[in-house]
């Protein structure tokens, strides 16, 4: 009987324009010949999940982030919203309306780049984390509209309004949990690769879009370090948790940096790929 492939699976967490290093992980295991059958993706983790598992190769994939994921999409204010904090009576305060930049430009850049496509068409199969803004429980987007399921995941708190699919209001995927390691495991994946980071903090706070963005960076990171942790402690032999190692600062929006930060995610890749062939050459574990 011939031996069955082990199910390898690509988690891209939260961590903003540093999650390009996912680029270089893709890289590294295609020149490896290691296939990846599925990819999760959690807020900025969403848009480069999005171009793995769309398998663009690494020069198509910068190029792509070079135009989604600029200081720009974040630069504009949503001069309602500011109105709305100061008299949320007069104005009638909305929760699916409020976000403090104005997300006309992101949303444009997202249909120019994916237009109609739909999650289940992708080459490789894509499962998208939001949270609902109701409960606080994470939302697994795998089908349907990739352009909303990206929206929703970025849904940055206090910068860019939530998102409703499905009925549900929608915010940032890093809210219920930054790493998403339990999508993959519940799909049935045999091996995890599992690509963290962690959010920059603002070295200055001098705007409402700052403050925000350093609120969201130490729930983020806090988040993500507890994840990281349980799942250590655990000792799940099939995750190969990958945290790249930055020497430069990388801040939010650094997307000039994107060929070091994917050249950060190929050397951290590839000191896991002599665990990673030795996790994929073990038995299978035989059916009940």
């Amino acid at each position: 009987m011939t031996p069955q492939r082990k199910r390898v699976a690509l988690v891209i967490g939260s961590g903003s324009v540093k999650c390009a290093a996912a680029i270089g992980i893709q890289n590294v295991l295609r020149s490896e010949g290691i296939e990846i059958d599925m990819v999760v993706g959690c807020s900025a983790g969403a848009i480069y999940g999005t171009l793995v598992a769309s398998k663009f190769d690494k020069e198509v994939s910068a190029e792509m982030t070079r135009r989604l994921w600029t200081k720009e999409v974040a630069s504009r204010r949503n001069t309602r919203a500011l109105l709305q904090t100061l008299a949320p009576r007069w104005l009638k305060f909305r929760a699916d309306s409020y976000g403090l930049r104005d997300d006309k430009l992101i949303m444009q850049r997202l249909r120019e780049a994916f237009g109609e496509t739909q999650i289940q068409d992708l080459p490789i199969t894509l499962h998208v984390t939001a949270t609902d803004f109701s409960n606080g429980e994470m939302v697994v987007l795998s089908r349907g509209s990739l352009v909303d399921a990206i929206r929703a995941s970025v849904a940055l708190p206090f910068a860019f309004s939530p998102w409703r699919i499905d009925g549900k209001l929608l915010v940032d995927g890093f809210l219920s949990d930054p790493l998403p390691i339990g999508v993959a495991i519940r799909e049935g994946a045999d091996v995890i690769i599992a690509a963290g980071f962690e959010s920059p903090y603002q070295p200055t706070i001098h705007s409402a879009g700052r403050f925000a963005f350093q609120l969201s960076s130490i729930m983020s990171n806090n988040l993500f370090k507890s994840t990281y942790a349980f799942h250590s402690l655990a000792h799940h032999s099939e995750v190969i948790p990958i945290i790249p190692q930055f020497e430069q600062r990388v801040r939010l929006f650094d997307t000039e940096k994107v060929p070091y930060i994917i050249e950060v995610g190929e050397r951290a890749a590839q000191e896991q790929i002599p665990y990673l062939r030795e996790l994929l050459a073990r038995d299978m574990p035989l059916a009940a």
